[in-house]
């Protein structure tokens, strides 16, 4: 454990120059008196570090030392891409290995280039998280262990529907997709069944995922309710290519998203509000076949939906802005729901 504080302290100097005793007790969460004993057996090690005294001073190297001892272990190599992910990081539990594998790799870089990279960290910081998001599962870091070791899992699954499900899955890939962490996995059939699954997309809206080629299918893991990690391990599908998986799953999913279609007429003020409330695609879709506005000035337009009853919920988000004409049994929908809201309302 010391063996490694120290390494990091001497990267760290190696990589930010001057730096305080309780900077560095700071960044190691250690104590100063701790900080102290470990320069001292950096210097008795042969390593040129000194003190610069007064105000301003602090613990630097001497001018042009450099170590090449920055050997990333294997969870470091590993964790590079998320160094400039902290929160999925953390919510992997990875934090701590991908801040050792950035530390390491800043230490071996040369002036010019670490400063600029010390530059891009402080100026530049990635949010993947929408507003009023959680992220994460509590189940995601053992999902994640598992996707590494090729562990297989037993999860319990709650379907859009809602529909409870269990299955026996062999985890590929974690997909993080705007805030929402997702699985990829093989199925292992069942037997007397299939295992046509549905998926939560993007908006909580589900598309039937049964089919997908190698049998492999995608689950959202803020959806799993239980799971247990299974004795053994799986070997995985050859030649499997996670990113060209996803970018193909996801054109389908929104091809096969939007099952009927809904005609509208919305006024003025409630189209800037489409793209909020039904999202982009379905945005583009529909101004794409807009009339020209009548004397109000409302427009008429066919707009895709996954489901009757999903557009009842996002049309009436649009309040008094937004008429369904067809069809009619989203029309009655509607009229029902409104009808069910104003007795609730008008209660005395």
């Amino acid at each position: 454990m010391r063996a490694s504080r120290l390494l990091s302290l001497l990267l760290l100097l190696q990589s930010r120059g001057r730096m305080t005793a309780g900077e560095l007790a700071e960044e190691l969460e250690v104590s100063v008196r701790t900080v102290y004993r470990d320069v001292e057996a950096l210097s008795a090690a042969g390593v040129p570090v000194y003190a610069e005294r007064g105000p301003a001073g602090g613990y630097r190297l001497l001018d042009g030392y450099r170590t090449r001892l920055t050997g990333l272990t294997a969870e470091e190599a590993a964790s590079l891409f998320l160094a400039g992910l902290p929160g999925p990081a953390a919510e992997l539990g990875r934090s701590e290995v991908a801040a050792a594998a950035e530390l390491k790799l800043l230490a071996a870089l040369p002036p010019e280039p670490r400063s600029q990279a010390r530059r891009m960290r402080e100026r530049l910081h990635f949010d993947v998280h929408g507003w009023y998001q959680a992220g994460g599962s509590r189940f995601l870091g053992e999902v994640a262990d598992a996707v590494w070791e090729q562990r297989p899992l037993h999860i319990t699954y709650r379907r859009w529907g809602p529909a409870i499900v269990e299955r026996v899955i062999h985890p590929h890939g974690l997909v993080l997709k705007a805030g929402t962490w997702y699985l990829v996995a093989c199925a292992v059939p069942e037997a007397g069944g299939g295992q046509g699954e549905e998926v939560s997309g993007p908006d909580g809206g589900g598309a039937d995922d049964a089919g997908r080629a190698g049998g492999m299918r995608t689950y959202r893991v803020d959806r799993i309710d239980a799971l247990k990690v299974l004795d053994g391990h799986f070997e995985r599908v050859p030649g499997f290519d996670l990113a060209a998986y996803w970018r193909d799953w996801s054109a389908d999913f929104l091809e096969r998203l939007y099952r009927e279609e809904a005609v509208i007429r919305i006024a003025p003020d409630g189209v800037p509000l489409l793209r909020v409330t039904i999202g982009p695609v379905a945005t583009d879709a529909a101004l794409a076949t807009a009339e020209p506005p009548d004397a109000d000035g409302w427009i008429r337009m066919r707009l895709p939906v996954e489901s009757l009853r999903h557009a009842c919920w996002q049309l009436m988000r649009l309040g008094a802005s937004v008429e369904v004409l067809e069809p009619p049994e989203l029309r009655a929908t509607m009229i029902r729901t409104l009808r069910e809201m104003s007795a609730l309302y008008g209660r005395s």
